[in-house]
């Protein structure tokens, strides 16, 4: 009897039927669907950064050689860099892997997402590696190059929107004639 007991709840298990037949199953949980952003062949194959990406991508390297100088210059008491120091920390900034950084659909519209930008929402998909390195090492080398090393810093030592300012929101940059965007440091602390 014992055995036959075994067998049928064994079977029952087995075959899915039984014990949640008799309890209920338990209430599936809500699911979410997010697909992922659909990428046009320019921001899938193209080595330059999709122009309704750059702002984002301005931003985003800001942000990077903000942080480095940051890093760099609390090395040494906060105290200004040599300018070979600032040259090293520009370099390494612009070399760095970028692999944080990716596109994601916000509204129907694609948005570069990483450190330094405003998160743009709780639920989303990520489209990182592949290109995107690449275009932000090859567009942070541009800025630096275009600017220049000496004026990047000074920009620096005035503070991120100074930095901003001359990156993204001048006559030329890719942020021309768009409002700025708020200091993503504030824009999360208030998210708490």
């Amino acid at each position: 009897m014992r055995a036959a007991l075994a067998a049928w709840l064994v079977l029952s298990l087995l075959e899915g039927t039984g014990a949640e037949d008799t309890c209920g199953d338990p209430p599936a949980a809500p699911s979410h669907s997010v697909p992922a952003p659909q990428l046009s062949p320019e921001e899938r194959l193209s080595p330059h950064m999709p122009e309704s990406l750059r702002c984002d991508a301005c931003h985003a390297i800001a942000f990077q050689i903000e942080e480095q100088l940051r890093k760099a210059e609390g090395k040494v008491g906060k105290k200004a860099l040599k300018e070979s120091d600032y040259i090293e920390v520009l370099e390494r900034s612009c070399s760095q892997d970028w692999e944080s950084y990716g596109v994601l659909e916000l509204d129907g519209e694609k948005r570069l997402s990483g450190p330094g930008l405003l998160r743009q929402q709780p639920l989303s998909v990520l489209v990182s590696g592949g290109p995107w390195p690449g275009r932000l090492s090859k567009l942070c080398h541009g800025y630096v190059g275009e600017q220049g090393e000496a004026l990047i810093y000074g920009a620096h030592r005035r503070g991120p929107a100074a930095l901003r300012q001359l990156l993204c929101h001048g006559d030329k940059g890719p942020c021309a004639g768009r409002k700025e965007r708020p200091d993503p440091r504030k824009a999360l602390q208030n998210e708490l």
